[in-house]
């Protein structure tokens, strides 16, 4: 015997029903009325007291689309915002000759020509992004690429999966500058962050691997907070890969840090350089065995 509809009718009215049925009597109106319910007061939410509710709604609300997208294993792509794909790198260095000859036309010849050098890692991370979402899709839970969601390296991430007809992750942060989402992010998957630490949170709840392009400060911290949660056993050990070996080597002496003891040799081992997108994909897929033996392991490479 079925049960009758009315026992499994809720009891109470849902919070979005009576957001949208509750008319604000005239006399409570005005900007100096508490009357309107709780969560649906933004002056109330916004209100510093009320912080540690808004830090566990940033946690939260990436989290339950996720679980709804069914999105379980990411990479996360990291790297500089100013890295210019190849075409405007090209675009700029042809504008910059067309100067009339002169210091100024040097200096801007000089300046374009850097940053047509550095478009190919923008065109390695699109072309990565391509390969981890295509061959990935066809696992039973397939592999998501992640970005910080704005220009630059972040892009290319998301338009490298967006080009072979796959979701990828943006996780914006309000600043100043450079917060505008690029548009390849699965709208479905765009989010915007307030807080850094419940972003960097997000970076790495689903992740299994990290790959570092060459980038700034932002690029920086977030690399040394992984390898500082490695290193220190915070979180589980995973594949970080380092595009580019001559401008890492350059950037930070390593070796260094070994001879004055400020880490130990091993410590080398967390991270890896890899110079292309057949490469760095060819090394996860060693450590995971994805089509094909798994000759590494996820901890000790």
């Amino acid at each position: 015997m079925n049960n009758p509809k009315e026992l499994l009718e809720r009891n109470f009215p849902t919070a979005d029903q009576d957001v949208r049925r509750a008319p604000k009597p005239s006399l409570y109106g005005g900007p100096d009325s508490s009357y309107d319910l709780a969560f649906a007061d933004p002056e109330f939410l916004l209100h510093p007291e009320l912080r540690p509710v808004r830090m566990q709604l940033e946690l939260l609300k990436p989290e339950m689309v996720q679980r709804d997208e069914q999105i379980e294993s990411t990479i996360v792509l990291f790297g500089s915002a100013r890295i210019l794909p190849a075409e405007a790198a090209q675009a700029r260095l042809q504008e910059a000759m067309d100067l009339p000859p002169g210091h100024e036309r040097d200096f801007a010849v000089r300046q374009a020509q850097r940053h047509l050098d550095m478009s190919r890692y923008y065109e390695e991370a699109r072309a990565f992004a391509a390969l981890v979402t295509t061959a990935s899709a066809q696992l039973d839970a397939p592999i998501y690429v992640v970005t910080g969601g704005g220009p630059g390296v972040m892009e290319a991430g998301n338009r490298g999966a967006h080009e072979v007809g796959g979701k990828s992750i943006g996780l914006n942060i309000v600043l100043p500058h450079e917060q505008e989402p690029n548009p390849y992010i699965t709208p479905r998957l765009c989010f915007q962050f307030h807080y850094f630490a419940l972003r960097k949170m997000h970076f790495l709840m689903r992740s299994v691997a990290l790959v570092c392009f060459p980038g700034g400060f932002g690029t920086l911290d977030e690399l040394f907070e992984v390898l500082t949660l490695m290193q220190t056993g915070k979180c589980r050990k995973r594949p970080v890969l380092l595009f580019g070996r001559e401008f890492w080597t350059k950037l930070i002496n390593f070796d260094h840090l070994i001879e004055t003891g400020l880490i130990s040799p091993q410590d080398v081992n967390l991270f890896r350089y890899v110079e292309t997108a057949d490469e760095a994909w060819a090394t996860l897929q060693r450590v995971y065995g994805l089509g094909q033996p798994a000759n590494d392991t996820a901890c000790g490479w």
